[in-house]
């Protein structure tokens, strides 16, 4: 990325110093004004996205160290045998990763080693939360779970770690937003996610927060292009965490059991009703 623009930079100012010279020596037109400002856009737009990253990557670094810190708690009730405890901390445990998926997904096999569900791996390859959780609920059993745990914490620390050298894209915000939006859409309101602990509203919640604060970061200069797709984007989030609301117990959330079908149904209305303008931010911003 750093490469790309100084090259696009460095091309820019050849232009311009180029365009200068043989005007002056051989009196020829200069470049256009409206291919030149197009040009300076670009750079500006580019010098534009630095904080934006910064920002994101700090968001992300705060979120995996509370991830680390928590999934500590979650472990130490899990290899103590304490299920009570491990399955009050599971899901609210969860959400700092459900916020930086995009991230862990940029990883490797990060993501599957933390949140493969049963079958998406095989057997053997099987391990992080989903494999505690099933042992947890459907089996109200700790037993044999020590070295799943152990793995579990040795792997979130591994996503910090190699969080240090992932270089923040553009391209991972605006695309990371919309996928958030599709594990959403994929597997949360269908209740896959969490089909033995059915906490799939954390990690509902959570995606929509994740891809919410992406699109804060961006709002301002989203406002300045398309202020209507920036308010129409503003306007789903708020009625998608306005519908959530309604589903909050405490500093959680009801089980997915306890959803009717109209609620599920309204969830996913309003998750298509978001994503569909998303989607186009991406184009806005680059253009």
């Amino acid at each position: 990325m750093k490469l790309k623009l100084s090259i696009l930079l460095l091309a820019c100012l050849i232009v311009f110093t180029g365009c200068g010279s043989n005007a002056s020596n051989k009196n020829e037109p200069t470049q256009p004004e409206s291919e030149s400002n197009a040009a300076v856009e670009a750079v500006v737009s580019e010098e534009d996205w630095a904080p934006i990253l910064d920002s994101y990557r700090q968001f992300a670094i705060e979120q995996a160290d509370t991830f680390i810190l928590e999934t500590e708690k979650f472990v130490t009730a899990v290899k103590g045998g304490d299920i009570e405890t491990a399955k009050q901390l599971y899901a609210p445990t969860r959400m700092y990763y459900e916020r930086i998926e995009p991230i862990a997904e940029a990883l490797g096999d990060l993501d599957p080693n933390i949140d493969a569900r049963e079958n998406d791996v095989e057997e053997k390859e099987w391990r992080g939360f989903h494999r505690i959780e099933q042992a947890l609920w459907e089996k109200n059993t700790t037993e044999g779970m020590g070295d799943y745990a152990d793995r579990l914490l040795e792997d979130t620390k591994l996503l910090r770690a190699l969080m240090e050298t992932v270089e923040v894209e553009p391209s991972l915000l605006v695309t990371g937003a919309v996928e958030l939006l599709n594990e959403v859409s994929s597997s949360k309101v269908t209740g896959e996610e969490e089909r033995y602990s059915h906490t799939d509203l954390y990690d509902f919640a959570a995606n929509v927060e994740g891809a919410d604060k992406i699109y804060q970061l961006v709002k301002a200069d989203l406002s300045k292009k398309d202020a209507a797709l920036s308010e129409q984007i503003s306007k789903g989030f708020a009625d998608l965490e306005q519908a959530l609301a309604a589903y909050k117990s405490g500093e959680g959330y009801v089980s997915y059991l306890d959803l009717k079908e109209e609620d599920t149904k309204k969830l996913s209305q309003l998750i298509d009703a978001l994503a569909e303008p998303l989607s186009q931010m991406g184009t806005i911003l680059e253009a």
